[in-house]
């Protein structure tokens, strides 16, 4: 009798007529820093450089051997489901029809047409992702294309959780503990799934995006809800509503076991896995590494698998990650000085900073009453403790201010 941990081992060896098993690193400066044996599973690696070609081509390779004449397949994706999709259907010599919104980045478009080769044709369409997806579904209604959902199907869970076949196969034992990012909840559900059956000793921990918290609003409410908002910038795990089979596989998970990672801290961690590793991660799949810092009491001493699940980073966005990482570290701020319109005063404010502090941004916006001037300022320091220190002199002089760093409103259109 099949079980699902003999499937998903079937599915691992299958696997292999595509790519060698992603590598299990330990990584000795997350390991020293927690006094734990910190490894990574680096689905970054994948050839398309994420986990989602292992539910793409598992469920593609099932359905082509129950149903040989099934040659279309359809998906709706921005991202590195739609690459997983393209790649897939190259091997398997079959056609796909791939709906991106239209405001997908060039970036990703061109990767997706790279890996499908003429085997995908891609369709631009919707201005947001539930109208792409509207899309896809009434395409396949007319053309009799099967979909393939990025996480709820079981053939797609299945594919996912090869991650952990490989994980007990490369490390040779259970880990203490898997870190596990969600999105849509099929990487946790396989993983999961073939970990408890397989290895059930292992703990799990699971980190979603702070503004994209699906797993735990299934939680709170005992099933999946649709998040009446959602922050895209972890756009890999930015899901506004957990799938329904995922969620009847991870509806035995404790809101004690869920982290939410806000997503300028987020922005630290992929700076530094790049500027100390080498590593090149995606905001999703910087999730695990991230939540590190809230498991050091609990990890000292034990084994600790981190997933990181993508490394589709656009370096465009670069300026972007390091801004946002700099603002939660408290390192820069924006503020609105009402500066008064006498000569002079310009010059006593720069009096008030300190050495280390540098003018990254300053702007005059309108004259706000006769003797007085708006300006906008950003400055960088090396310690947030100048920001303290600079407050202190703004007030003693008089000078009237309003710290905008943390105002979502205003920084949108100003900053």
């Amino acid at each position: 009798m099949d079980t699902f941990a003999t499937s998903a081992r079937q599915a691992a060896v299958a696997l292999r007529d595509l790519f060698d098993p992603t590598p299990l690193q330990r990584n000795d400066h997350l390991s020293a820093r927690y006094g734990a044996e910190i490894w990574l599973k680096r689905e970054d690696l994948s050839p398309v450089r994420s986990y989602k070609i292992r539910g793409a081509f598992n469920a593609m390779r099932k359905l082509r051997a129950t149903s040989p004449a099934l040659r279309q397949f359809v998906c709706a994706s921005a991202g590195n489901h739609a690459q997983g999709v393209a790649y897939a259907c190259r091997h398997f010599g079959v056609q796909g029809t791939i709906f991106m919104p239209v405001t997908t980045p060039q970036q990703k478009i061109d990767k997706t047409r790279m890996f499908g080769g003429g085997a995908v044709e891609i369709i631009l369409t919707g201005d947001y992702f539930d109208q792409t997806l509207a899309a896809a579904q009434a395409h396949c209604a007319r053309a009799g294309a099967h979909f393939l959902s990025p996480f709820d199907d079981a053939d797609v869970i299945e594919g996912q959780a090869t991650v952990a076949v490989e994980i007990l196969d490369q490390l040779g034992r259970a880990p203490d503990l898997v870190v596990l990012p969600v999105g849509g909840g099929g990487l946790a559900s396989g993983v999961t799934r073939f970990l408890r059956d397989e290895a059930p000793g292992v703990a799990f921990r699971f980190v979603e995006p702070a503004g994209g918290a699906s797993l735990k609003a299934a939680i709170d409410h005992g099933g999946p809800v649709k998040l009446s908002r959602v922050n895209s910038f972890v756009d890999g795990a930015a899901v506004a509503r957990l799938g329904d089979l995922t969620w009847r596989h991870l509806d035995w998970v404790g809101a004690d076991l869920v982290h939410l990672a806000p997503e300028d801290r987020i922005c630290i961690t992929m700076l530094e896995m790049l500027n100390v590793e080498g590593i090149v991660l995606e905001p999703a799949g910087a999730l695990a590494v991230d939540v590190l810092p809230e498991l050091a009491d609990t990890i000292r001493g034990k084994t600790v698998v981190c997933i990181t699940s993508g490394g589709n980073f656009d370096f465009e966005r670069l300026p972007e990650v390091k801004e946002r990482a700099q603002r939660h570290a408290g390192l820069k701020k924006y503020f609105i000085l009402r500066m008064p319109q006498r000569p002079g005063a310009l010059r006593e404010f720069l009096t008030m900073l300190g050495p280390d502090d540098d003018i990254a941004r300053f702007e005059y916006l309108k004259k706000s009453a006769r003797n007085f001037g708006s300006v906008l300022i950003g400055i960088e320091a090396k310690d947030p403790a100048s920001f303290t220190r600079l407050f202190a002199r703004l007030d003693a002089a008089a000078f009237v201010w309003r710290d905008i760093t943390g105002d979502e409103t205003l920084a949108e259109f100003l900053i």
